[in-house]
């Protein structure tokens, strides 16, 4: 990598990862906490207040990476990020679940993840750009797993107003990190054109690439509503599933980094990218034949192999997503991918949690499974793309024609 390279990844990686810390701390005390405000005893507006993040975000992906394509990526982050730190201090002052609902809305409105994605493209070339977006993807699965041993002691200290101020104070911190370390945007001529959505849409590549996103965030949410209650049957309590999670996702890792980016660099890119759907089938499988007696270590150990082909996905997905997408169409096509995304932690959510009640837990991994089946014969036409222009060579085409 080049040194803006460098300062590019590393620093939108921290804009991520500083943003889902803020997130993912509140999530695993937000139903005991949110239970203490007046409307807390009703477990609808409890789930409500959690989901509507999600909703709103996955509502304002495309307008956001629309607009970053018009009006400039670091103004419409920085506005995002100004709206998500003001949802979080809105939901620190709530006094009641209404407005924790208020609050959570407003954050989610923040969406820059698609602008965010369309900047660190925009700044790194083809043969780096994956790796680029594997460090975003491996700090938002480090805070994953920080935040499951950070967040009961935290909330004890502070209590969840605390959390949501800690939230809006590390929003406003990124804001400063995009305006003074992340490096000037790449200018793009008036007259090239502009993203439009309908390019996106016909573009089949990327359809099956959103379509994989939706997929692989539905398994992911799906998964975590009876993976928690497996590794309680098999004796673990829940202050201590950090110790099973922690070190799954370290060490995968660290096995993505040793392979991705060798293979990737061999043109294995397409082997690699179907090889890693078929590590989420298989470990969905495996959690199926555990589901009826689980046991510590042969759940850590799939759970091992699951990290180990979400990570490869979470680095390459957006990647590829960015090298597919037209140039000028890059913000949208992002908006999309990014929309879906959203909607598959929406559907994961919703459908998993019917599916155990109604199938058990080796239902919901067995359906999962097939889920990703469906996925895997969707994306086996994959190619792996060529170079795509970058927004100086279109501006030099542009020039030359003229």
């Amino acid at each position: 990598m080049t040194p803006d390279e460098r300062r590019a990844s590393g620093s939108l990686s921290l804009v991520f990862a500083a943003r889902m810390l803020g997130l993912f701390l509140v999530l695993p005390v937000f139903a005991l906490e949110a239970a203490r405000y007046p409307g807390g005893d009703d477990p609808v507006l409890v789930g409500l207040a959690m989901g509507i993040y999600g909703l709103t975000q996955g509502l304002l992906q495309i307008p956001y990476g629309m607009a970053s394509d018009r009006f400039g990526r670091k103004r419409v982050i920085l506005l995002g990020l100004l709206v998500f730190a003001a949802g979080s201090f809105l939901a620190a002052a709530a006094d009641s679940v209404f407005w924790l609902i208020v609050g959570r809305s407003l954050q989610g409105a923040g969406a820059v993840s698609a602008a965010v994605t369309a900047l660190l493209a925009d700044q790194t070339r083809d043969e780096v750009r994956t790796k680029a977006m594997a460090l975003v993807g491996a700090s938002i699965g480090l805070m994953f797993a920080i935040s499951l041993v950070a967040s009961p002691v935290v909330a004890r200290w502070i209590g969840l107003a605390g959390l949501f101020a800690l939230t809006g104070v590390l929003a406003l911190a990124c804001m400063a990190v995009v305006a003074w370390w992340t490096p000037p945007e790449p200018i793009v001529h008036a007259d090239v054109p502009r993203g439009r959505l309908s390019d996106v849409l016909r573009n089949a590549p990327l359809l099956r690439l959103n379509l994989g996103v939706f997929v692989l965030h539905g398994v992911q949410l799906a998964m975590w509503v009876a993976l928690p209650g497996l590794l309680v049957q098999a004796g673990l309590d829940k202050d201590g599933h950090w110790t099973v999670y922690l070190p799954a996702i370290t060490a995968a890792v660290g096995v993505m980094a040793a392979t991705l980016f060798p293979l990737e660099r061999r043109g294995y890119l397409r082997a690699v990218f179907l090889a890693s759907i078929g590590l989420l089938l298989v470990a969905q499988l495996g959690f199926a034949l555990l589901a009826a007696q689980p046991s510590i270590w042969p759940l850590g150990l799939v759970l091992f192999v699951f990290f180990i082909g979400f990570n490869v996905l979470e680095a390459t997905q957006p990647s590829l997503a960015s090298r597919l997408a037209p140039a000028h169409a890059r913000g949208a096509a992002l908006g999309v991918y990014n929309t879906l995304q959203s909607l598959g932690f929406f559907a994961g959510g919703a459908v998993g949690g019917w599916l155990a009640k109604h199938v058990g837990e080796a239902g919901l991994f067995a359906a999962c499974a097939g889920a990703l089946f469906l996925w895997l014969l969707v994306a086996w036409p994959m190619r792996a793309p060529g170079r795509s222009p970058s927004p100086e060579q279109v501006l030099a085409d542009e020039a030359g024609a003229a």
